[in-house]
């Protein structure tokens, strides 16, 4: 099944301030891994993350995570944030501070 790619306000902001080679990078990758089975947990790329409940998966593009949840048909794609920035956004989130 094909999943409608919906970015937050946020991830669009982060989308942007990503270099373009890196930005084409995660592009291709939410396209292949995101697009028709967002769900399919691997052991390098796409996990779901416990003892959260937002959000519900983290997809791993070289030193990029993309965060996202998934509803019926849709991925929601809510931060694309650098490796070295994931625990302490995570954390803010946590604390209700995106």
């Amino acid at each position: 099944m094909k999943h409608e790619i919906i970015f937050s306000p946020e991830a669009i902001a982060d989308f942007k301030a990503l270099k373009a080679n890196v930005r084409a990078t995660v592009r291709d990758a939410i396209e292949t891994h995101l697009r028709f089975e967002p769900e399919k947990i691997s052991k390098s790329r796409i996990k779901k993350l416990k003892g959260i409940s937002r959000p519900e998966y983290r997809l791993r593009v070289d030193q990029v995570r993309v965060f996202y949840d998934i509803r019926e048909d849709r991925v929601e794609i809510l931060a694309i944030v650098d490796k070295a920035q994931a625990s302490m956004w995570l954390k803010m989130l946590e604390k209700g501070e995106p």
